[in-house]
């Protein structure tokens, strides 16, 4: 077997230690790490030898030149594998990897269970008025319980939209734990294929206008870009509640903003923003009905040790010639297969 003859990177951090253990158990293999601030003569001949990119999944967190774009992978031309950290994908351009031969992967699945229990906990925060309530105590001397008045979510109707791992996840909490009517938009599956995810599928319009919970669960694409706007808000009834877990960009933050300062929604739940963090002074923190985090809705030990884990495997498996099971763009693999041999001397599986 020949050392180092396989060559990883990444910039700043892993998603777990046991990613860096699994890799340097192999001796063929070698893992450079870039820091966002790394210089051209440091960076340069990474980039130039790399055959596969470990990229974080948070786009903000990355310098932009590390981000997966026509310039970088001129920069890199024996790449053949971007992998994800996470779900998502945000700093990765597919069209331009596809048009270069680069297979682009993802965790997808490794942090579905977290993700799923903290849009759950963001539904019974925002339905029982959990957060106002504490934010009165902590303001006022003395509180009218009455008017902190919630609401069970027994019986209530969840709306996902996407339902892949997570959305599945959390149809099966809310459908066995809660005991909730569960509908679902999905344009990649049939009405079958979501009934055996546990929901009803519906058109968009349709679910906002029906659920009294709207859940985003949809990785960001250059189609859903803006999906959830001003017109989408309209549609939503006065006492539903908008919650993400998603991706910034997803959902229209200004037209947000408009729906719950003229009262026409009851309330939201942010995971994720167009500016990650978001400043204290945005918009959408001054409300007391906005549940808000600095999108950590995955980061458990759980699922950073999971994802870590099924990331280092599949690259590896890559690299040893067989498909991965997550791919981004399949229809870039014969191109990829080509590129793969000729750098390796054998066909990939």
């Amino acid at each position: 077997m020949t050392v180092n003859n396989k060559r990883v990177f990444y910039v700043k951090y892993l998603a777990h230690p046991v990613y860096e253990e699994i890799i340097k158990a192999r001796p063929d293999v070698r893992l450079d790490r870039l820091e966002n601030e790394s210089s051209d003569a440091v960076s340069a001949p990474i980039l130039a030898a790399a055959h596969a990119y470990q990229i974080g999944a948070a786009r903000d967190e990355l310098a932009p030149h590390f981000h997966v774009h026509r310039d970088l992978l001129q920069r890199a031309p024996n790449l053949l594998i971007v992998s994800s950290n996470g779900a998502g994908f945000d700093p990765v351009d597919v069209d331009a990897c596809t048009a270069a031969g680069v297979l682009v992967v993802n965790q997808s699945g490794g942090n579905a269970n977290s993700v799923a229990e903290h849009a759950l906990g963001m539904l019974l925060t925002l339905s029982k008025r959990i957060l106002e309530a504490d934010r009165a105590l902590r303001r006022d001397a003395n509180v009218n319980r009455n008017a902190l008045m919630g609401n069970e979510a027994k019986g209530k109707t969840i709306g996902i939209v996407g339902i892949g791992n997570v959305g599945r996840r959390i149809a099966e909490l809310c459908k066995g734990l809660l005991h909730m009517n569960v509908i679902a938009y999905d344009p990649f599956l049939s009405a079958e294929e979501i009934a055996a995810r546990g929901a009803e599928k519906v058109e968009l319009d349709d679910l906002m206008r029906r659920s009294d919970f709207v859940s985003i669960s949809c990785p960001l694409n250059k189609d859903n870009n803006g999906m959830i706007g001003a017109r989408q808000f309209a549609l939503m009834q006065p006492h539903s509640f908008f919650i993400t877990t998603a991706r910034g960009f997803i959902h229209d933050e200004r037209a947000l903003y408009d729906a719950l300062r003229d009262k026409r929604i009851a309330g939201a739940g942010l995971d994720v923003w167009d500016k990650e963090p978001p400043p204290p002074e945005h918009p959408l923190l001054q409300f007391d009905n906005v549940l808000a985090s600095p999108h950590t809705a995955g980061v458990t030990k759980e699922a950073r040790e999971n994802m870590g884990r099924i990331a280092a495997e599949q690259i590896l498996d890559a690299l040893d010639g067989k498909r991965p099971p997550r791919v981004i763009n399949p229809e870039v693999w014969p191109a990829y297969a080509r590129r793969f041999e000729r750098t390796f001397g054998f066909a990939p599986k």
